[in-house]
């Protein structure tokens, strides 16, 4: 989850023109056009979280077995706009921070920072996701679905260690290119089993964050879901080694906006 760093400024940026160009491509679409909104929380927990900062002499723990983390509430946030039915924009914004605290028998070299043996550590994980997504729906049957895309993420990441007059922390911002897809059966007029997600490997690291629900549509424009997600990845290079894996148990929310506009 962690690669090489990039500057403030250049999320900024990076975000700056990912808002621009969803906002360009939807209010300069003449056709009939559908605009959602998702929103979906539960409880997240710790699968696990091994660290070792600097990845090539830092000392290896974990924030799952080491230090015990917490089971947490968590919300994600997605709009989306449907052009031609096929072509779908989405915009994503899915926080995660964990803690996690205990104490090791050993001394804990992390990030420049000696934390002593012993000693009650306090661990925070934060790995906050803003994603633009376009996903082309190649499939579209009245029982069968599917299509593929491209994400654009930027993440804001931290881990960090603190103790009793000890602070020491590892921040990075950065962009990954992600493929999309999502596959949605429907088991009948109302019934439906999704999968959907982003996901890529490469010799830097790799990433996934992969949902699977059953779904119910209520009305025409009202969904809801529940089911299970996992988020997992990471990287290792000298500046950090980090792979973690968490679990989602999953409700999800939507409402569909239909938007009739004709050409002039």
């Amino acid at each position: 989850m962690f690669n090489n760093n990039a500057n403030t400024n250049e999320m900024k940026k990076t975000i700056f023109l990912m808002l621009t160009a969803f906002t360009l491509l939807c209010w300069t679409s003449s056709i009939k056009a559908q605009a959602l909104i998702d929103l979906e929380t539960g409880f997240v927990s710790t699968g696990y979280n091994d660290v070792r900062i600097p990845g090539d002499n830092g000392t290896f723990f974990s924030l799952k077995d080491d230090l015990k983390p917490n089971s947490k509430a968590f919300y994600r946030l997605r709009v989306n706009y449907t052009i031609k039915a096929r072509h779908t924009l989405s915009l994503l914004y899915a926080p995660l921070e964990t803690k996690s605290e205990g104490s090791l028998p050993n001394d804990i070299f992390f990030e420049g920072v000696v934390f002593p043996a012993n000693t009650e550590l306090t661990g925070t994980y934060k790995f906050n996701s803003y994603r633009l997504t376009y996903r082309y729906d190649i499939v579209q049957k009245p029982r069968f679905e599917f299509g593929l895309g491209f994400t654009a993420k930027i993440r804001d990441a931290k881990i960090a260690l603190s103790s009793s007059g000890l602070t020491s922390e590892k921040t990075n911002v950065g962009f990954v290119p992600i493929i999309n897809f999502r596959l949605l059966w429907k088991i009948d007029d109302h019934l439906g089993l999704l999968l959907d997600g982003d996901a890529l490997a490469a010799p830097q690291g790799r990433a996934e964050d992969v949902l699977i629900a059953l779904s119910y549509k209520v009305t025409n424009n009202l969904g809801i879901r529940a089911g299970y997600r996992i988020l997992e990845g990471g990287a290792d290079n000298d500046e950090v080694y980090n792979f973690a894996l968490f679990h989602y148990a999953s409700f999800g929310i939507s409402y569909t906006f239909l938007n009739k506009r004709k050409s002039n």
